[in-house]
């Protein structure tokens, strides 16, 4: 009778607390794989989701079945109302990742943004960021060395170059702010 308990205690400790999130975390993260260069942070990550989602899932099922369920509920084997809706939503996160790819030996590619060929906001703002960095480097070389007339124009085709292309991606940033 203790083992029907115990494996009772585990089922329903992976069904509250692992199962549906792992699926749904799977459905929406089916390019995170657990082996490679980024295995174990993957791993880490779907871990921590599964819990996390789980929980969430059990705490708005169970107060959603509150609300509904005359007279309550027990989360109970004898009353399986929360464990069934929650392995519904798990069997739902397993279809939705199978039909992802999340299950298959070759993963997915990333959903791409809107122009892939385009660096995104990160990138652009580091760039632009470096670019007023060598901008100011060049600034006080240029005041220091103003005797020297080649040099002194070398380093101010050397700035003029360097704000035209700090123009460029600022207005290229402009136009991505602006869609």
């Amino acid at each position: 009778m203790d083992a029907v308990d115990g494996a009772e205690a585990v089922a329903g400790g992976l069904l509250l607390f692992v199962v549906p999130g792992f699926t749904i975390a799977r459905a929406l993260f089916p390019e995170w794989r657990f082996r490679g260069p980024d295995g174990a942070r993957h791993a880490l990550e779907t871990a921590t989701l599964a819990f996390v989602l789980s929980v969430a899932l059990t705490v708005l099922v169970g107060s959603a079945l509150l609300g509904v369920a005359p007279g309550g509920f027990a989360a109970a084997w004898s009353d399986p109302l929360l464990e069934t809706v929650l392995a519904a939503i798990a069997v739902v996160g397993a279809v939705a990742g199978v039909l992802r790819g999340a299950y298959a030996r070759v993963p997915p590619t990333p959903p791409a943004g809107p122009e892939d060929d385009e660096e995104g906001a990160f990138e652009l703002t580091r760039e632009l960021d470096r670019l007023h960095r060598e901008e100011r480097r060049l600034s006080p070389r240029a005041r220091g060395t103003a005797a020297l007339e080649t040099t002194s124009a070398e380093i101010e085709r050397q700035r003029a170059e360097l704000r035209d292309r700090i123009d460029a991606l600022e207005q290229r940033r402009e136009e991505q702010y602006a869609r």
